[in-house]
């Protein structure tokens, strides 16, 4: 039998009254109660009646600001998820504004509380703020999370779990046996989510997991990791992101370990640069292009009183092979280093 509202309202702990007024005129509601209400509508499946969902005028869309506010503009997969925002704005004809946080938690929570005094709605992508208080920060402005979920808003979700087992298994396959994980920014909701999936596909491969630190997710914060990368005696590292896994090679041959010899590097996102690097880079491929049209999508149809309630998309990622992974060699690569060899 299908959810009712009185479901709803049971659930959500309000009366009837409240829950109707979240589908019908939510802007006699509270911030916080629409979204628990809505959050929990989402849970039960329930799908507001027709008429209620006509209830409010649709706003035009067509002079519609969008903000699409980013951790790291510099980052290939950031300007990939950007440029489809924009292009998705413009077959729209709203304004896209840009706004990148530098990493930066403080400078994500006044660039949100800014932007919610100027655009019709916010795409946030891969916050380093905890999503409760970005949905706080944004009030009753409609926005959609990308790579950070939650109840009660839109989400798209580029769900590392496919491409995670598929390296977890081919590095299986290439005989090793110790993987080390180089990790993101403590903050980051992506770098928690593969620290889980790659924990669930070593044990499940029967692998050794050496997990090291949380490092700034750029070429520098990879170049830093590799020293730890040689102690762990890890034949196969993989690294937060593509930018990071570059470091890690830089790092390693200023160790002098070659790369896939002595160490095979797997990255996640694909950037453009991956094909092209020395090695060419093993990676993750991360539809972050396909993200960046899907969030506007989604909040083009808040925007125009299509649809109230939430939805999370996922997205699903795939292993891309190339020049950087082989197979594992006979000896221990902290041994190798130690030794000063780093001979086939």
């Amino acid at each position: 039998m299908a959810p009712t509202l009185t479901d709803v309202a049971k659930s959500a702990n309000v009366a009837l009254s409240t829950a109707s007024r979240a589908f019908s005129n939510p802007d006699r509601l509270g911030p916080q109660t629409l979204r628990k209400i809505l959050a929990v509508a989402q849970e039960l499946g329930y799908e507001p009646p027709v008429a209620a969902r006509a209830a409010e005028s649709p706003a035009d869309t067509e002079t519609a600001t969008v903000a699409v506010v980013v951790p790291d503009i510099a980052n290939p997969v950031f300007g990939a998820f950007v440029k489809a925002a924009q292009g998705e704005g413009w077959r729209r004809r709203q304004t896209v504004v840009l706004a990148d946080t530098d990493l930066s938690p403080d400078r994500e929570r006044e660039v949100i509380a800014h932007m919610t005094g100027q655009a019709d709605g916010l795409i946030v992508c891969s916050p380093r703020l905890e999503a409760d208080e970005v949905l706080d920060l944004c009030g009753r402005t409609p926005v959609v999370l990308v790579n950070r979920e939650t109840a009660g808003a839109d989400c798209v979700i580029a769900d590392a779990a496919h491409g995670m087992r598929q390296a977890v298994e081919y590095l299986a396959a290439l005989g090793h046996r110790r993987i080390a994980y180089v990790q993101g920014m403590q903050r980051s909701w992506s770098n928690a989510h593969r620290v889980a999936l790659i924990r669930s596909e070593t044990e499940r491969a029967g692998l050794e997991l050496e997990l090291l630190g949380w490092q700034s997710e750029t070429v520098a914060g990879g170049t830093a990791a590799a020293a730890s990368v040689m102690a762990s005696g890890a034949s196969a590292v993989i690294a937060h992101n593509d930018l990071m896994a570059l470091g890690v090679i830089s790092g390693a041959r200023a160790l002098g370990l070659s790369v896939p010899e002595r160490l095979s590097v797997i990255g996640v996102d694909d950037i453009p640069f991956a094909e092209v690097a020395q090695p060419s880079l093993t990676s993750i491929a991360v539809p972050m292009a396909r993200a960046g049209a899907l969030s506007h999508e989604l909040l083009g149809q808040v925007l125009g009183g299509e649809r109230q309630m939430p939805r999370t998309l996922r997205l699903p990622t795939q292993l891309i092979v190339r020049g950087s992974t082989g197979p594992a060699h006979s000896a221990p690569v902290g041994a190798a280093v130690a030794a000063g060899k780093d001979t086939p």
